[in-house]
């Protein structure tokens, strides 16, 4: 068997491992997993991404209460929420997104299911000109409002290197659909052989112990080198071995000088 060989082996059980909805409970992605309504599992999916850092205790209870907050019905809270509603927002903190950076989102997210009728549209030119510059399009348009300079570090920039981790996470749970149920595919406009893989320390570390990854930094240049060589084992749905690397207890690291070049 050549390295190459094995390195597929160790990420298909690994995908096989972690896809599937015995996972669902201990992840952010359990909490869209609340809500039936297309847009309900998009606004709650996209604020829990949002506040995706730190540990996953901490986010699911951070995301649980902004949902509290917000009736736990996100869309009629974003369309319809009046000054009183949303003046409880101003109460809510996960780490460095506050009150401010909360009543924004919660601002533009309602500018955006007027104009637009739901996130989808802004990432749509990621089947033509590539996820970079979808995720560009959208915080453009994110940020067209009047906002607080400290909210726009709540929205990763990839055109200043940002692995934009958070977002790409985001987008593998509205795109890919493997009929698994964890992933929802609700958007059908994007393939799932455009979206990037969520990058962070620890997915990192495992991707350079597997031969997946040499830059040393966990920025954009690194989230294309590492989506490239998963793009070998799977060129239509790379992504779907971002369960084999953030998962724990995945196989164990090929040894030194095995990669993916066997």
């Amino acid at each position: 068997m050549t390295a190459t060989d094995h390195l597929y082996e160790i990420l298909e059980a690994g995908y096989d491992r972690f896809n599937q909805p015995g996972f669902i409970p201990l992840d952010p992605i359990s909490i869209p997993h609340r809500f039936s309504k297309k847009e309900d599992i998009e606004i709650a999916g996209f604020l829990t991404a949002t506040l995706s850092w730190g540990n996953r205790r901490s986010i699911l209870n951070s995301a649980s209460r902004l949902l509290d907050l917000m009736e736990n019905a996100p869309h009629d809270f974003v369309m319809q929420a009046g000054d009183r509603e949303r003046a409880r927002v101003i109460r809510f903190y996960h780490r460095t997104f506050n009150g401010d950076d909360a009543l924004f989102f919660l601002s533009a997210l309602t500018g955006i299911y007027r104009e637009y009728g739901g996130l989808e549209p802004l990432f749509s030119v990621a089947a033509e000109r590539g996820m970079k510059e979808a995720i560009a399009h959208f915080r453009r348009c994110f940020l067209a409002g009047e906002h607080l300079a400290r909210s726009e570090k709540h929205l990763p920039d990839p055109e200043k290197g940002s692995a934009a981790k958070r977002l790409n996470m985001f987008l593998r749970w509205m795109v890919r659909d493997d009929g698994r149920g964890v992933d929802f595919g609700l958007w059908k406009s994007i393939p799932a052989a455009v979206l990037l893989c969520p990058l962070d320390v620890h997915s990192g570390r495992v991707a350079r112990s597997l031969g997946l990854l040499s830059r040393r930094q966990n920025d954009w240049k690194a989230v294309e080198e590492l989506t490239g060589n998963l793009a070998r084992f799977d060129p239509a749905d790379p992504v779907k071995y971002d369960f084999a690397l953030f998962g724990s207890g995945i196989t164990p690291p090929l040894r030194c000088g095995e990669g993916v070049g066997g």
